[in-house]
């Protein structure tokens, strides 16, 4: 209990940060959401109305404390030029956002999890080196430029998957996932590099253990060697990395779901800076920050899990 609660302190102050310093930069963003609503040929009178209306004129930290105490209570407030609630339209969004996500890290570590253990296993050898060329050359492919070349491939030449088609679930299963394949693929070929060179490089120091060299002696077999007894300590880092992974896939896929016209919560924060629509911001913002912040502590108890001496140093702190 004191572990989760030394956590839990720790996300709800980096979750005020996040969301007092957001406010602060959105309303620094350069134009006025008054001129966008009333029109730019609109008079000085009708502007400074509306401000008042949506409360600009006040002080900037008296407006975050009022957006805060409304939005622990469940008012996360209206977009400013089409009046739509702010929560329902991000939680109307995320699925899509969420699918995306999942289906991303899914193939990562699809990818990572095998050839991380190959590379690790037969390290300096032929298929280390091939490996490593692989994940060299996919890292240096950003997302949006992988989403392209994709598109270009599977969709333009071959025709066998969709670029912009997007289905919902109602639409059936593998109509919704052919719609996902290629947004996901082109996040995960950037993603399951950093995966699999971590584990690689702590499978290869697990490897060297003591107790690895007694079970080898012991006549264990390889597979399980590596399965039982190695992979379990080599995946701490990995661990820790796939939270930042996923927490920050959510707020990094906005450029991939605008490409291929994902209706996600990235595309949503994409339209509401183009409008200025600066209740839409900073739902969102804080929105992607909260769930970052939980994924990470999700990854917190998952360490403590697996490793009971976190919890033991909690204990004692």
């Amino acid at each position: 209990m004191r572990f989760i609660i030394l956590r839990l302190r720790r996300l709800l102050l980096v979750m005020f940060l996040v969301s007092l310093l957001t406010f602060v930069l959105v309303n620094w963003l350069p134009g006025d959401v008054a001129y966008q609503k009333a029109g730019m040929e609109a008079s000085k009178e009708l502007v400074q109305s509306i401000r008042q209306e949506l409360g600009l004129d006040q002080p900037v930290l008296l407006r975050f404390v009022k957006w805060l105490g409304a939005f622990v209570t469940g008012d996360w407030g209206r977009s400013f030029l089409t009046g739509e609630d702010v929560r329902e339209a991000i939680l109307s969004r995320f699925p899509v956002s969420f699918e995306l996500m999942i289906l991303a890290q899914l193939i990562a570590l699809g990818l990572a999890l095998p050839l991380g253990i190959i590379s690790a296993t037969r390290a300096g050898g032929l298929a280390d080196r091939a490996i490593a060329v692989f994940a060299f050359f996919s890292l240096s492919i950003p997302s949006f430029m992988g989403a392209i070349l994709l598109i270009t491939f599977f969709s333009l030449l071959l025709g066998l998957l969709p670029a912009t088609d997007y289905q919902p679930l109602s639409a059936g299963l593998w109509a919704n996932l052919r719609s996902f394949i290629l947004p996901a693929l082109s996040i995960a070929l950037v993603e399951w590099t950093v995966l699999m060179r971590v584990l690689r490089a702590e499978m290869i120091g697990v490897l060297q253990e003591v107790y690895i060299l007694v079970a080898r002696a012991k006549g264990l077999p390889r597979w399980r060697i590596i399965f039982f007894h190695a992979l379990r300590p080599s995946l701490f880092t990995m661990i820790t990395i796939l939270g930042l992974q996923v927490g920050g896939l959510l707020g990094g896929s906005l450029i991939v779901e605008s490409i291929f016209a994902l209706p996600g919560v990235g595309r949503l924060l994409i339209q509401a800076i183009y409008s200025r629509d600066f209740m839409i911001i900073q739902g969102v913002v804080t929105f992607i920050a909260l769930v970052y912040v939980l994924v990470n502590f999700l990854v917190d108890m998952l360490y403590a899990v697996l490793d009971p001496r976190i919890r033991m140093e909690a204990d004692h702190g």
